[in-house]
């Protein structure tokens, strides 16, 4: 699943440390969402959309297989 995770912190003008601390993550867990290597929980990619103040499918990409 791809997503907009990154474009979205960066026009907030947050680091990756700072989104994390915001969503009580670790950067890794950060780092990894931006990179497409993990896939969150329903739970955290409601956050993520809540934090960014949009649905999360403008944040999240769904692409079948």
């Amino acid at each position: 699943m791809n997503n907009h995770i990154k474009a979205r912190r960066v026009e907030m003008g947050w680091t990756q440390d700072g989104l994390a601390e915001k969503l009580d993550v670790s950067r890794q867990t950060i780092i990894s969402l931006e990179k497409g290597k993990y896939n969150p929980s329903l739970v955290l990619a409601f956050k993520i959309s809540n934090l960014f103040g949009c649905r999360i499918e403008e944040i999240f990409i769904y692409e079948e297989e």
